[in-house]
């Protein structure tokens, strides 16, 4: 593993973290100020410490994406307040999931409808957002995910995979969705590096429920970070290295999922570059 597309790659790289009580002093005290970072959404805190958290790290000078699930909104008027909260802090890029929220908080159940809301408000945001399914989501066809970055894409500027563990899966949903049309830049969605005691307890701090949903859904992540040592992405980046870097690929840098890991993440990105000489 060794290249120069590699290491662009790890320098285009976004962190996601989750609005925790201690997220703000970690990101200050371990992420450089040329690693944009993206803020999570949780279903059962709400969208308030997701705005709290992105204001205060623009403040502080970072490029900061929020999330901001379609199904945490209200309406068309919360719609409106959340863009000019954000606008005013100075933010100019967000990340638009339809959410996990069940039942929804109002009006929006999917994306598209948020989406189409930004551009009635004149497109507030240089950079907007989508979510990408590298593997099957589980209540849509593969067809119907890759139609549905087909019909945002007029609305959003880059799509942000789910993590994907499968590096053959994940060449060959970035090829497919080349070959149907769909041109925005990608960021593929990677874990950092975590360990399985570190992550089971950032998952009991998010919340009783929506740690038992996460474990739910995700339960083979699971069975990778107990291994011994933990989880490290180096082997998935060596084998996807290819399909990710080749001319037409479109991939515009990682989205690391810490987890909250967020010194492990950046002395990981930092130690592998050093010894791809960059």
């Amino acid at each position: 593993m060794g290249t120069a597309g590699l290491r662009a790659l790890l320098r285009g790289v976004r962190y996601e973290v989750l609005p925790a009580k201690a997220t703000e002093d970690k990101v200050l005290a371990h992420v450089p100020h040329d690693v944009v970072v993206t803020v999570t959404a949780s279903p059962v805190k709400g969208l308030e410490p997701t705005l709290d958290l992105a204001a205060r790290l623009a403040a502080h000078g970072y490029r900061v994406v929020p999330h901001v699930p379609a199904r945490l909104l209200r309406d068309d008027g919360h719609l409106k307040e959340v863009v000019d909260r954000l606008r005013e802090a100075g933010v100019d890029d967000v990340f638009v999931p339809a959410g996990d929220a069940d039942p929804p908080a109002g009006v929006y159940d999917a994306a598209l409808p948020v989406l189409r809301g930004l551009s009635e408000l004149g497109r507030p945001f240089t950079h907007v957002g989508v979510t990408g399914y590298p593997e099957s989501h589980p209540l849509l066809h593969d067809d119907i995910t890759v139609q549905a970055m087909w019909d945002k894409r007029e609305h959003a500027t880059y799509v942000v995979s789910n993590l994907c563990f499968d590096p053959r899966v994940l060449g060959a949903w970035v090829a497919r969705m080349r070959r149907r049309g769909v041109t925005l830049p990608v960021h593929v969605g990677v874990a950092g590096p975590v360990q399985r005691a570190k992550l089971l307890a950032m998952a009991t701090k998010i919340g009783v429920g929506e740690s038992t949903r996460f474990l739910t859904r995700h339960a083979s992540w699971f069975v990778r970070f107990a291994a011994p040592g933990g989880y490290c992405p180096d082997r998935l980046l060596a084998r996807t290295e290819g399909a990710l870097t080749v001319p037409g690929a479109g991939v515009a840098g990682l989205h690391l999922f810490t987890f909250n890991q967020i010194a492990e993440t950046e002395r990981w990105r930092r130690g592998l570059l050093d010894r791809l000489g960059g």
